[in-house]
C-alpha cells in the first residue's frame, strides 16, 4: 500500500504530505476544486509523460515523492535487480520524480537515479488506473488472459505448458543452428568421396606402398636382372670353365695332400666347404632366375598401381605422410556432415514429438479457459446489474490462435454490451468513461483476490449514477478494498461514506491568487459529516446532516 505521499508545487497545490490509510481512500471536493492533483501525482509516479505546465505558477520545479510498502517485494526486487537498481529495504519502495522548467527531470527509485522508462515499467507492479484515461492493464488482452487463467485456476497447467514450450523452442533453435552450418553441396560431397575412394583403393599404408615401390623397381628391370643372374649361374656351373669345375680339380689335389700330410687336412676341409657353397650358390641363383620369370599381367597391374600412386602423391602433398593427412581431412569433412545430418534427423523427430505433446497441453488449457470464461462472464454480468446496468452483459470470448504461442493456442477478448441487441465491443472501445469504470469495477470485484496489484485508482466510477446504484458501487469498492488499497475520486456521498479514509480537496481564491488545499477528514467527525452533507445537497441542512450520519453509520 501507499503509506506516504508528498506533493510540492503541482498545479495549484503548494505542498502537502499525506499518509493514506489501508482500504478505500475516498477523495472528494467541489467541481473544479482540484481533486485531480492527487491523481496527477500518482500518474507522475507511474511513469506517464507530463508537460511542464503542471508546475505551479511562479515556481521553477514541482516534485512528487512516495513510500510504498509491499507485503511481498520479491517480484519488485527481481525486476529492480534486472535494471541494476537497489532492492527494497524491509519491503519499502521509495519513488520520487522532479520536474524543472529549465533543467532535466530527475527520477529516483530507492534513492538511485533512473529513467522514465524504468519508472513506467515499474508501475505494473504497484498501481493500476481505471477511469477516463485508458486503464493500464485490464484493457490489454494479454493481461485479460492472465486474469482468466488465474480465475480458472489454470496457473499450474499454464506453467506446465510454458516449460514444455520453452524446451520445444530450444529444440527448434538448435535445429536452425545446425541447419545453418556450412553444408556440402552434392557436387562437393561426390568429389570428396571420389578422392577418398581413390586413396583407399591404393591401400596407402607404409608397408603397402613400400612393397609397391620395391616391386615396381624390380619389374621395370627384370630383363637386366635375369641376364646378370644367368651369367652368375653360368660362371658357377660345373661345365668347362665354370667355378665348380675348377673347384673339383682343386679338391682332387687337396685330397692328395691330405692323404700324405696331416697338416693339409684343415685346408682340405675348407676346400670341400668352398665346393659345397659354390654348388648351393649356383642353385640359389638359378632359383632367383626362375623367380624373375613374372607373369606379364602382374607387371601390368604393378605398373598401373604405381602410376595411380604417383598421381595421388603428386596431387596431395608429395609424400605418403601428406597423402594420409589429406585422407583424414576428407574423412573428417564427410563424417562431420553425416553426424550433423544424423543429429538433425534426431532433433527433428524430438521436436515433432514435443510439438504433438505441446498441442495436447494447449488443448487442455483452452478447454479450461472456455469453462472459466463461461463462469466468469456470468459472474461479471450479474455484478453489472447491481451497478446500474439492467440489461448489460460481458462476454469473455476465447479466440483460437494460429499456431502455438508462449501462452497456448488460444487468447481471449473481454467484450461488453450495455444494451440488448447492441454489438459487444472490446473494453477499450466502450464510449462512456462511466460505463468503462463500472465494467472494470465489476471485473475487479470478481478478480480482486487474484489481482496482485496493491494500489488501484478509480476516477469517475460513479459518473451518471446515483441512489441505490451509488450504494452498490460504494459497496463493491469497499469489497475490493479488503484486498487492495483503493484511491477513488467520487461525487457520490454513498461512495465517499464507504471510505476507510476521506480526503477533502478545496480550492481557495483571493483577488490575486488561487491555491488548493488537501487534507484528510477524521473518522466520523463533523468535518466529514459536513462534506457528505454538501455532497447530498446542503451542508447546513439538518436532513442532509442526518442522512450523512446514516451513511457513515451504515458503512460496510
Amino acid at each position: 500500500m501507499l503509506q506516504h505521499l508528498h506533493i510540492r508545487n503541482l498545479a495549484l497545490l503548494e505542498e502537502v504530505s499525506l499518509e493514506p490509510e489501508a482500504g478505500l481512500v475516498a477523495i472528494t471536493g467541489e467541481t473544479g476544486a482540484g481533486k485531480s492533483v492527487i491523481l496527477g501525482a500518482l500518474d507522475m509516479l507511474s511513469g506517464s509523460r507530463v508537460d511542464k505546465t503542471v508546475i505551479r505558477q511562479g515556481q521553477e520545479t514541482c516534485s512528487v515523492e512516495a513510500g510504498i510498502w509491499l507485503d511481498d517485494a520479491l517480484a519488485v526486487d527481481s525486476f529492480l535487480e534486472g535494471l541494476g537498481l537497489p532492492a527494497c529495504e524491509d519491503g519499502q519502495l521509495l519513488l520520487s520524480r522532479t520536474l524543472s522548467r529549465k533543467k532535466m527531470a530527475k527520477i529516483h527509485i530507492n534513492g538511485a537515479l533512473t529513467t522514465l522508462q524504468n519508472l513506467k515499467a515499474l508501475c505494473e507492479y504497484w498501481i493500476d488506473f481505471h477511469g477516463p484515461s485508458e486503464p493500464r492493464k485490464l484493457f490489454r488482452e494479454r493481461y485479460q488472459l492472465e486474469m482468466l487463467d488465474e480465475d480458472g485456476g489454470l496457473g499450474g497447467r499454464l506453467l506446465e505448458y510454458q516449460v514444455a514450450y520453452g524446451e520445444w523452442k530450444e529444440a527448434l533453435a538448435r535445429i536452425r543452428e545446425l541447419a545453418s552450418q556450412e553444408a556440402l553441396s552434392p557436387d562437393q560431397e561426390a568429389f570428396y568421396r571420389s578422392q577418398l575412394e581413390e586413396i583407399d583403393a591404393l591401400d596407402a599404408s607404409e608397408d603397402s606402398i613400400g612393397k609397391l615401390e620395391t616391386d615396381y623397381s624390380r619389374f621395370s628391370r627384370v630383363k637386366e636382372l635375369s641376364q646378370n643372374a644367368q651369367q652368375v649361374v653360368g660362371r658357377l656351373s660345373s661345365g668347362q670353365g665354370g667355378v665348380q669345375s675348377g673347384l673339383s680339380d682343386c679338391l682332387r689335389y687337396a685330397r692328395a695332400l691330405g692323404a700324405v700330410d696331416t697338416e693339409a687336412v684343415p685346408l682340405l676341409e675348407r676346400m670341400e666347404g668352398l665346393a659345397i657353397d659354390a654348388q648351393d650358390l649356383a642353385a640359389e641363383f638359378q632359383s632367383y632366375c626362375y623367380g624373375l620369370d613374372v607373369e606379364p599381367g602382374l607387371i601390368t597391374q604393378t605398373e598401373d598401381r604405381m602410376t595411380r600412386w604417383q598421381s595421388v602423391k603428386r596431387r596431395f602433398g608429395g609424400t605418403l605422410e601428406s597423402v594420409l593427412a589429406y585422407r583424414e581431412e576428407l574423412s573428417g569433412k564427410l563424417n562431420s556432415r553425416e553426424d550433423v545430418e544424423a543429429m538433425l534427423r534426431e532433433l527433428e523427430q524430438q521436436a515433432s514429438a514435443m510439438e504433438k505433446e505441446l498441442g495436447n497441453l494447449a488443448r487442455v488449457l483452452t478447454k479450461g479457459r472456455l469453462e472459466a470464461a463461461l463462469d466468469l462472464s456470468g459472474l461479471v454480468s450479474a455484478k453489472l446489474k447491481n451497478l446500474g446496468f439492467k440489461k448489460a452483459s460481458l462476454e469473455i470470448r476465447v479466440v483460437p490462435e494460429q499456431g502455438l504461442k508462449e501462452y497456448g493456442d488460444s487468447s481471449c477478448q473481454f467484450l461488453f454490451s450495455a444494451n440488448p441487441g447492441s454489438e459487444k465491443l472490446p473494453l477499450n472501445r466502450i464510449a462512456s468513461s462511466g460505463e468503462t469504470a463500472r465494467v472494470l469495477l465489476a471485473l475487479k470485484t470478481i478478480l480482486a483476490k487474484i489481482d496482485s496489484t496493491p494500489v488501484l485508482v478509480f476516477d469517475e466510477v460513479d459518473a451518471n449514477i446515483g441512489g441505490e446504484v451509488g450504494m452498490a458501487v460504494g459497496a463493491e469498492l469497499a469489497s475490493i478494498s479488503q484486498n487492495h488499497q483503493i484511491f477513488c475520486v467520487t461525487h457520490l456521498p454513498q461512495v465517499a461514506a464507504q471510505g476507510n479514509q476521506h480526503i477533502l480537496v478545496q480550492k481557495h481564491q483571493t483577488e490575486d491568487s488561487t491555491w488548493v488545499e488537501i487534507a484528510p477528514l477524521p473518522g466520523k467527525g463533523k468535518g466529514r459529516v459536513d462534506e457528505l452533507a454538501r455532497m447530498l445537497g446542503d451542508r447546513n441542512s439538518k436532513t442532509a446532516q442526518k442522512h450523512a450520519k446514516e451513511l457513515l453509520a451504515a458503512k460496510h
